[in-house]
Order: structure tokens, then sequence, then C-alpha cells
């Protein structure tokens, strides 16, 4: 019986390739996959999906999914997203343990780690970058479980591969967006989640690294939001009220449709204002004239290819191509802006 790992050995390709061609999950390059299907078919390769399913499900593959999502609406096409595949992967008996936090509580992530560890045998988690949870997801790779960071990584643990976009290159294009489209001398704030999440830190740096250099820009300061609207609203208006001379500002996590709002009562919508995604309030904004552009991170592709990976692994047996799975970061304004981009 000819096998996928036979077929990828003559194709020079990966299994997960073979594999994916194949069941059609996934993205393929054109080329590759007419390749593998052109030596599937010459070698006449059969699957056999259940033995195949029977076989998976010996192995009682369950995932567990940790994302601070409760109140951040970027996250329900992820999570959308992760919900479709796990249902496809049922078949291989491949369970879910679904777990949700509000906000940034590396106390409360912990805890949930803690009570997932016995569990699972992978974890999809978009994790604080303290101390505290990077130890936890150490102690997890330790325990032989399968680790899996998604839109917001953790470099300094030894997660096994990261699956979002690039916050440094978010930054520095929300920066370079921002020159381009903004008043000759810039003077912005920049609100954020947490200055705890990696991500978060690195989108502010790509942001200051392509400004700092331009002439009368003012760097007017960061704060927290809790990726929560009502204290975006606060804090926008607190930025007004201490920066009357205030005229960008860089909503670099969620909180877009807070600090919007707090513009529109303050009657200040002569700001330039640059957020990130694309989520219904913030095209409700734009077409309100609030907020001329949004960076786009491609949400429902983040959800699936974490699954896939994760099935991919536990299922099949085949481990990442890749460290880093690089979601690209893409400008929208009104003029393009769409609610089906994945």
């Amino acid at each position: 019986m000819v096998t996928i790992k036979q077929i990828a050995e003559l194709c020079g390709v990966s299994r997960g390739t073979v594999d994916r061609v194949l069941n059609g999950r996934g993205k393929v390059k054109p080329e590759k996959a007419a390749l593998v299907r052109a030596m599937a078919e010459k070698l006449n390769y059969r699957p056999n999906p259940a033995g195949k399913a029977l076989s998976a499900r010996k192995k009682q593959p369950v995932v567990g999914v940790l994302i601070a999502s409760e109140g951040v609406h970027f996250f329900d096409e992820v999570l959308d997203a992760m919900h479709h595949h796990a249902q496809k992967y049922a078949e291989f008996g491949l369970q879910v343990l679904w777990r949700s936090t509000r906000g940034f509580d590396a106390a409360e992530q912990c805890r949930i780690l803690d009570e997932l560890m016995p569990r699972v045998n992978a974890l999809i988690v978009s994790p604080l970058s303290e101390r505290r949870v990077l130890e936890k997801l150490n102690a997890c790779v330790h325990a032989g479980i399968f680790v899996v960071t998604i839109n917001n990584d953790a470099p300094a643990s030894k997660r096994h591969c990261y699956v979002g976009p690039s916050y440094l290159q978010g930054g520095r294009t929300a920066g370079a967006l921002l020159k381009m489209i903004g008043p000759p001398a810039i003077r912005a704030g920049v609100l954020l989640g947490s200055l705890e999440m990696y991500g978060h830190r690195q989108r502010l740096a790509g942001f200051l690294d392509v400004l700092e250099k331009e002439p009368g820009f003012r760097y007017l300061g960061v704060q927290e939001t809790n990726d929560d609207d009502m204290i975006a609203y606060e804090e926008t208006a607190r930025l007004l009220d201490e920066h009357p001379e205030a005229n960008a500002l860089f909503v670099a996590s969620s909180g877009a449709y807070g600090a919007s709002r707090a513009l529109l009562a303050r009657e200040r919508t002569d700001l330039t204002v640059v957020v990130f995604d694309t989520i219904p309030t913030t095209i409700d904004m734009m077409k309100r004239g609030v907020i001329r552009a949004a960076i786009y991170q491609h949400p429902r592709t983040q959800g699936h290819r974490a699954m896939q990976v994760v099935f991919d692994y536990l299922v099949n047996g085949i481990a990442p191509e890749h460290e880093k799975y690089i979601m690209r970061n893409e400008i929208r304004i009104l003029e393009n802006v769409t609610e089906c981009d994945d």
C-alpha cells in the first residue's frame, strides 16, 4: 500500500503538504499541489478514512484552547474558524476544551493552564508575556504537551510554534501609514491593551521606530486599556484634555470603538486615527469619518491554521513545517474594507 510518506519523498515535499493536498486542508502552492495529485494518481494511492479515523480515536487527542477573548470582537472570527475546523476533525476523535478570559490576568491564565495540563495533549493559547505564564507554558512542554501560541507569541518560552501576525511589522506599517496620511507634524498618542503582551510592546516599538525619525513628530505617550472600550473611551478623553494639540491616535489593539466614541463626544474627528482589525464597529466608524484606516490580520486564517497544525501533530504525527506561521498585515480603508476577507 502506498503511503503519504512515500509520496512526500518522491515529490520532495513534507508529509504535511501531501496530507493537506490529498485531504483538502489548508493552502498549498498550485504547482506543488498538482505534483502531489499527479504522483498519488500514478501510484494509485487510495486513502483509508475509516481506518485513519479509528487509529486517530485510539490516540484520544484532546486540545485545550485558552484565549483572552471575552469582550474582544476580533476573536469572534478566530474562534468561529477554530470551531468550524474542530467540528471537521471531530470524526477523528479530536476533542477540544474551550476556555476564555477577560482582560490580561496572569494569575487567571496560570490557574486555567493548571486545570488543562493533566487533561490535554495540545494547547492553543494567546499568552501574556508575564514570567509566571511563560513558566507554565514551559511546564506544559516539559509534560509532553504540544503548545501553539496564537495571535500573541511567547518567544521566551519553549512553545513549539506561533500562528499570527508580525507585531513589529504591524507597528511599522501603522507608523508608515500615519506618516503618509497624517498631518505634516504628527502629535500622536497610543492606546494598547497591555504592556504585559509581547505583541503589543512589539507593535509600539515598530510604530515609534518609524515615526521618531520624522521631523516634528511628538509622542504623547501610551495608555493601557485592558482591551476594554470603556477604558479606551476614558483614556482618549484624558489624552484630549491633557494634550489638546493631539492630531493623531494609534489604537494598537482592541478599543477602537471606545476611542472613536470619545472623539465624537469631544467633536475631535480632526484627529487621524489608525487602528487594527476590521470588526463591524470599526467599519461603522470608518463610514462616520472617525477612523481613517485599519490594519487587517486575517483572524479566520489564524484560527484555521492553529487548529490545523494541532490536528496534523496529534492525529497524523506531523510536526509543524515552520516555527512561525505569519499572517500578512494588510491596510484597509473605507473603499476596500470588507467583513469577509478570509
